[in-house]
């Protein structure tokens, strides 16, 4: 009996030992596998100011698509091909010019070889009024530099950058052309939104599509 006993908890330990393993192991593919869609398809974002409202609230938690313009390889400055370039009217989250510790988000509204003007609050792409349903204006002055610029060439490779809060958003009016190299991705959907004001989710964004 105590043999037949041994020969029981024996197997069982190395049941046991088998179980453990298989679990590290579906652990480990699971932790492979989110890091590969996380650098290479999808990463998570979130809204931290006004300057792309009403498209985007603050505390709106956003997925951004890699796979648009291409994924970079990590720890090299390589970008894979993508699905597409960047176009006008594209919501971009890229590293901020002028600290790339930092991400940003706004709409290109240029993208190399085009021409951009912005006359009394109104934007003009190759001479041509753009029409954007999605701007807002808060603040009814009209000043030089913020609201009266160019017009200037997009150089190749480059992109021209606005918030859609147009009165309210630190874009390429200040600092400069984006350099396409930058880019993380184009927001693609909010999966989440947070109203710190009634401390409630934002059911009616939930899901929305960022046009």
């Amino acid at each position: 009996m105590g043999s037949a006993a041994a020969k029981t908890h024996v197997a069982k330990e190395s049941r046991l030992r088998r179980e453990v393993r298989e679990t590290i192991r579906s652990l480990a593919w699971a932790v492979v596998l989110f890091l590969i869609i996380r650098t290479l398809a999808f990463q998570a974002f979130r809204i931290p100011s006004p300057s792309m409202e009403d498209t985007l609230l603050i505390h709106d938690f956003l997925f951004i698509s890699k796979l648009t313009y291409g994924p970079k390889v990590p720890f090299t400055d390589l970008r894979l091909p993508g699905l597409r370039e960047p176009e006008p009217g594209d919501v971009v989250v890229f590293k901020n010019p002028q600290k790339v510790d930092q991400d940003y988000i706004k709409r290109c509204v240029a993208v190399g070889g085009q021409t951009v003007e912005y006359r009394d609050k109104v934007l003009y792409v190759d001479g041509v009024r753009q029409v954007e349903p999605y701007v807002k204006h808060t603040d009814p002055r009209v000043l030089p530099g913020r609201d009266n610029f160019g017009p200037f060439r997009v150089p190749e490779g480059k992109l021209f950058m606005m918030g859609d809060n147009r009165d309210n958003s630190s874009d390429s009016r200040y600092w400069g052309f984006l350099d396409e190299s930058l880019i993380h991705g184009k927001a693609e959907i909010i999966y989440f939104s947070w109203s710190a004001d009634r401390m409630l989710p934002r059911f009616k964004r939930l899901l929305m599509r960022i046009e």
